[in-house]
């Protein structure tokens, strides 16, 4: 197929097929254990992750080092004030990210890069996020799913040795997967590259790419036709921003994060080596997806430090802020806000360590654990901060710049709720990610059953899976009546000063109880489970709540038995336990006590216009225009605003 015959229309694609694309880009198989897939299948596993996973001491060492240096240099170099003014992130501070090796924390030494492990890295994206997170994002966007990345998993030597030495000193790298009609349904993905010789030929339009305005290398996904010696399907690329045909076409601005360099990127007619190629063609997906397991665990840094500075503006700000004779802090409604943000952001460094240890340890698959960090540290981040300009009041709600005007500290309360809110959305939303995890939360019941709930199966097929579900759930079911969770003498080792023994029994119970309410609903809905988001999303919640009670309690014992005030973190991962459960308990009433067939008939009578008198009364102040933004693949008709930073 020539360049010149390149498809220019979406393709056509319907639910099962976008179904089957995204279930291809799955890791089938489990080939390590996972203490999060144990935990929703009612097997609570502490055994993976206690004792708490450690650094070596040569990797710890030389992370503090680098931290130290990376902490001079936000403190020193960087305005954050500035930044979100200018809506840019300085060209000088970007170098020197660039001279301190900041782009290069998770590439290799031997390829010039710093070679910090996955704890260290999100240590160091915490801080240089605190500074300003547009930093933060510049810094992970370019190593957690940029070039870096995807080549240390699936690139060639030759590749590793081409691109990793620019990336992790000179050059800076994006990732370019969305368009402008496609966000998490990358079936219906337009953007082809199609073979042509030694060269495949690029064409179409990326949106949201991150760093592309200032990027040197881009991963680009794109669609390779099926032909005679190509397998086709969706695949990977590293192309080169300076070739022709790569234009720039706008730079987004945004609600928060105003300093990154997000982009809207044409293709038309580049031509890329095919050794530019990254595995084989119609790998892409997965390349993505395997490298969004350890990349997401980014974002969870970035929430971790959006907590700790949470808490410090509220203590501070509590006890110097008198009403009604007292300090607000000692007012209850204000002391329970100051209580969850600290509890929280003790479990959210909880979960992000362990997750990234288990990550450097690489015995655990952590899959799972990932994408449930990333959802549980973006949701209750975003509240911390919402419940930070609760505190604050008045103050909260202005801007750091008016605050100063007016001779107060510039406390930028709202700029972080801003910031905050597209960790909800980054990565995969949290509606995305309930699925993704609840599509891998009940692999084992579809491996051995989703023959019997497929309504395209044959009757031979239903038959053979009903033979090989009943072997499976005979097993399976009768562990799920009883465990330790009921004994008072288990996890005696967590039982001190403060008991957490108790917050752990009632894990490894709720976890039964969890694998319970998922079979019965299988049992109900079988073929119609996938339809019910709102089920499944509340049951993801359940998982990702006892996963971080596990891992508050864990640390705790860690920094007990390290003397490492032992006795606060005790009392943090109580309070926060206890938090949880109730969170849980509601979570579990509203499985089967909700609005949820309700809410469909609602939507119905929406879309058709039944409720469309209630909308009367006001004025639309939006801008005309469509929807969707036209991607019709062609030459651009627009400037270049391809800014790289040399």
């Amino acid at each position: 197929m020539s360049a010149s015959t390149t498809p220019s229309s979406r393709p056509a694609v319907t639910e099962r097929e976008a179904r089957e694309v995204a279930e291809a880009a799955r890791e089938q198989h489990w080939r390590k254990p996972s203490f999060a897939k144990e935990l929703f299948l009612g097997r609570f596993r502490l055994d993976l992750i206690h004792p708490h996973p450690l650094q070596a001491d040569e990797a710890a060492q030389r992370g503090e080092e680098f931290l130290a240096k990376l902490r001079d240099f936000v403190e020193t170099k960087v305005d954050a004030a500035l930044i979100e003014r200018d809506a840019r992130i300085p060209d000088e501070v970007i170098d020197g990210l660039k001279e301190l090796g900041a782009f290069g924390m998770k590439i290799d030494t031997k390829y010039g890069g710093l070679g910090l492990t996955q704890v260290y890295y999100n240590k160091a994206l915490s801080l240089a996020g605190s500074a300003c997170p547009a930093i933060g994002v510049l810094l992970s966007a370019h190593q957690s799913i940029g070039v870096p990345q995807p080549l240390k998993l699936f690139g060639t030597q030759e590749q590793k040795e081409r691109f990793l030495p620019r990336c992790a000193r000179t050059d800076i790298s994006a990732f370019l997967l969305t368009e402008p009609d496609v966000g998490s349904d990358p079936a219906r993905l337009a953007t082809t590259a199609v073979p042509d010789g030694d060269d495949y030929v690029l064409d179409g339009v990326k949106l949201w790419t991150t760093n592309g305005v200032v990027a040197d290398l881009l991963v680009v996904m794109a669609r390779v036709p099926k032909s005679e010696g190509h397998k086709g399907g969706i695949t990977a690329f590293v192309v080169e921003t300076n070739s022709p045909g790569v234009t720039v076409e706008n730079r987004n601005a945004f609600m928060g994060l105003r300093g990154i360099e997000n982009g809207v990127t044409r293709f038309h007619q580049v031509r890329v080596p095919a050794a530019n190629r990254v595995g084989q063609e119609g790998q892409g997906l997965k390349i993505a997806l395997t490298t969004l397991n350890t990349g997401r665990l980014s974002l969870p840094a970035s929430c971790v430090a959006a907590g700790k500075w949470c808490l410090k503006i509220a203590r501070e700000w509590s006890a110097a802020r008198e009403q009604w004779g007292k300090p607000v802090a000692h007012h209850e409604a204000v002391g329970s806000k100051i209580s969850f943000i600290a509890a929280t952001t003790f479990a959210l460094e909880a979960v992000t360590d362990l997750a990234s240890q288990m990550a450097d340890e690489d015995r655990n698959d952590i899959r799972i654990e990932g994408a449930l960090a990333k959802l549980y540290a973006s949701e209750m981040a975003w509240t911390m901060a919402d419940e930070l300009v609760q505190i604050r009041g008045g103050r909260g709600f202005e801007t750091a710049e008016s605050l100063r005007a007016r001779g107060e500290r510039g406390v930028p309360a709202e700029q972080l709720l801003r910031d905050l809110r597209i960790n909800r959305i980054f990565e995969g939303s949290t509606e995305i990610m309930h699925l993704l995890i609840a599509r891998e939360a009940v692999d084992a019941h579809l491996s051995v059953a989703g023959d019997l709930i497929d309504p395209e199966k044959s009757l031979g097929d239903k038959a053979r899976a009903g033979a090989n579900a009943g072997v499976f759930y005979a097993k399976w079911l009768p562990k799920l009546v009883a465990g330790p969770g009921r004994l008072p003498t288990s996890y005696g080792e967590f039982k001190h000063e403060v008991d957490l023994s108790g917050h752990l029994r009632y894990v490894e119970r709720t976890s039964r109880k969890l694998a319970r309410s998922t079979f019965y609903a299988m049992s109900r809905w079988q073929g119609r489970m996938e339809s019910k988001q709102g089920f499944l999303g509340r049951i993801v919640d359940i998982g990702a709540e006892l996963f971080a009670m596990s891992a508050a309690c864990v640390r705790a014992e860690l920094l007990r038995s390290q003397g490492d005030h032992g006795r606060e973190a005790y009392q943090l991962a109580d309070v926060f336990c206890r938090q949880s459960r109730i969170r849980i308990e509601e979570l579990f009433n509203r499985l089967w006590t909700n609005t949820d067939d309700l809410d469909r008939k609602v939507v119905k009578g929406v879309l058709s216009g039944t409720y469309e008198w209630l909308e009367r009364g006001i004025v639309d102040p939006s801008g005309e225009g469509p929807w969707i933004a036209d991607a019709t693949p062609g030459p651009s008709r627009k400037e270049n605003m391809h800014r790289p930073i040399r």
